[in-house]
């Protein structure tokens, strides 16, 4: 063999190694809680605790193929339509492990080892509740990042989707749909802080017991921490730190200006509250209305004035609580957003994203 030929053999073989190593080169990135965490991006096995749409949104096609294991008992339980949807058009979910849940203590480390993922994905709530689990991944080198949208803050929902971005490869896909969420929100609060207009007094719900018991409202997060970004004075807030009922005659004399009633698709009761996939505004309206006829209802501002509400509660703690919040802000404040339409937002972040959608109702005015 020629010194020619073994010095383009020995250039071609050190290029290849370059190569590799370029691509398998370790990074750093931080997730939420501002932990540093190093590992080979993007992750090509994923096991993933919650958010599943935000994840399948940020990552696209190569995300269904890159997913191991998911907790998927909440997001089948609450959302089946939506489920299988998303099972029509990837059949290979259907395959993909079940971990278990957190909330109901059903989640399995050992079933998570098994999926031998590169990184653990999980919510900020998941990760607390999991604490006493999270060194055994730790010392199995399995990285868990912590991401989070239940929180309900712009500065944790472009957190959060960055680190998708970064941990799917698609940094540049993320960027494009936080830009998209920071813009909602920033509009929705540029248009009040001009207008200057009173606070209205606000009260929201999720009607899964239906009109003849209080279910959860909500205090600093979720639909409380929302309220608060467009502007409304949640009267639930001195009552209800995080999530629970309120008692009914302290909302009665909280007299709220707004009431909205929030619902799924999957409930077990004839009268609760119901909103989503496949889900007839004609039958939504039957269910808020009954709301409506709550002792003591009749005399809220709110009923008076036609400002009862539904929305649907599975587009919370996640990107596509966009036109939710739209919505909430149209609701409060009628003559800023005559122009925007919440509903026509949620559907075009399905068309421009996610792989299938949505029919049924997601908001209603209860007028």
């Amino acid at each position: 063999m020629t010194r020619h030929l073994w010095k383009q053999l020995a250039l071609g073989a050190t290029l290849a190694l370059s190569a590799l190593g370029a691509w398998a080169a370790p990074s750093t990135i931080e997730d939420v809680l501002g932990r540093k965490l190093t590992l080979e991006l993007p992750a090509q096995r994923v096991l993933l605790g919650f958010y599943v749409e935000d994840y399948f949104a940020v990552g696209g096609d190569k995300a269904f193929d890159r997913l191991v294991g998911l907790s998927r008992g909440w997001f089948v339980k609450s959302r089946p339509a939506v489920w299988e949807q998303y099972a029509t058009a990837r059949p290979t979910l259907r395959d993909v492990p079940d971990v278990g849940n957190v909330q109901d203590q059903s989640f399995s480390l050992e079933k998570v080892l098994a999926t031998k993922p590169d990184v653990v994905i999980l919510a900020d709530w998941q990760f607390k509740a999991l604490a006493s689990e999270i060194p055994r991944l730790e010392a199995a080198g399995i990285p868990v990042v912590v991401v989070d949208y239940n929180a309900q803050t712009l500065e944790r929902h472009m957190a959060s989707t960055k680190v998708l971005g970064q941990l799917t490869g698609e940094t540049a896909r993320a960027q494009g749909i936080a830009d998209g969420y920071r813009q909602v929100v920033q509009t929705i609060q540029q248009r009040i802080a001009q207008a200057k207009l009173p606070r209205p007094r606000t009260y929201i719900e999720l009607g899964d017991k239906g009109p003849a018991e209080h279910s959860y409202t909500y205090g600093k997060n979720m639909w409380g921490a929302m309220i608060d970004l467009v502007g409304g004075d949640n009267v639930a807030a001195p009552f209800v730190k995080d999530w629970g009922p309120i008692n009914p005659e302290q909302l009665l004399v909280a007299k709220p200006q707004v009431v909205l009633i929030a619902g799924y698709e999957s409930v077990s009761r004839p009268d609760a509250m119901q909103m989503g996939f496949g889900v007839p505004a004609a039958e939504a309206r039957r269910r808020l209305q009954g709301f409506a006829q709550r002792k003591g209802w009749g005399a809220l501002p709110a009923l008076q004035d036609g400002r009862l509400h539904g929305v649907y509660h599975g587009a919370t703690r996640s990107l596509l609580d966009a036109a939710q919040l739209q919505y909430l802000a149209k609701a409060l404040y009628p003559t800023l957003f005559a122009d925007i339409d919440p509903d026509a937002t949620y559907r075009d972040f399905y068309r421009r994203y996610l792989p299938i959608q949505p029919q049924g109702t997601f908001v209603l005015n209860g007028k």
